[in-house]
């Protein structure tokens, strides 16, 4: 039951019905009691935490990657929102309770600057990743000087190792170190470019790439 301590005009504490009045640092307050859900673990509600959890597992790592990459889509909403919902909607796949991410449908980055032509991956030496492209300069607004950012996922550690300034778009490959551990495991990889002269400043879509999927490859 609430109790008023001002008269019919001041605040009160306590309990009326579904409202509740408290009070903060002088101020009167009131606020709506949250709905009790009956049942927290429908079907429903289990199926969206599981695929709640497999888009979250992914990009999780990589977060300082997403902020970068979807920063231009960060419109009333964080880069990691952006990237989440998108990732959501588009690569998302499975059936209850083995929710996955489709690598080769999944994004860290989005934009209009041309992305890699050719990418791929591949592992000859313990501990290292080769990361490849083909030059595509003077194609739209591709150029020579294009900031190069990858990023290997392994699925079954759930780890990414990323470069945020791997090298340009004319270098055509970088050599990605990853930990010990992922000898004999899969990583999945993808390719970002970034106009230069955005590099420290803000990004708009034209100079930045969607990402591309470079593919899978078991590391040495």
């Amino acid at each position: 039951m609430g109790t008023i301590k001002k008269g019919i005009l001041g605040g009160f504490s306590g309990t009326v019905g579904n409202v509740v009045g408290a009070n903060w640092n002088g101020i009167d307050y009131m606020r709506i009691k949250p709905a009790e859900v009956s049942n927290p673990n429908t079907s429903l509600q289990t199926t969206q935490r599981l695929k709640f959890a497999a888009v979250i597992r992914f990009l999780q790592p990589m977060t300082e990657y997403i902020r970068i990459g979807f920063k231009p889509y960060a419109v009333k909403m964080s880069a990691f929102n952006a990237a989440f919902s998108y990732n959501y909607h588009e690569a998302l796949t499975g059936e209850f309770p083995d929710f996955v991410i489709d690598y080769t449908k999944a994004l860290v980055s989005r934009g209009n600057l041309p992305g890699a032509h050719n990418p791929a991956l591949g592992s000859e030496q313990a501990g290292a990743v080769s990361v490849s492209w083909t030059n595509n300069s003077g194609s739209n607004q591709a150029e020579d000087t294009d900031v190069v950012l990858v990023v290997l996922y392994n699925p079954v550690s759930g780890q990414a190792v990323y470069l945020l300034n791997a090298g340009v778009r004319a270098d055509e490959q970088v050599i990605v170190n990853v930990p010990a551990d992922f000898s004999g495991q899969t990583v999945h990889g993808y390719i970002t470019f970034m106009s230069l002269g955005t590099v420290l400043n803000g990004q708009l879509r034209n100079s930045i790439s969607t990402s591309s999927y470079a593919g899978s490859v078991m590391v040495a």
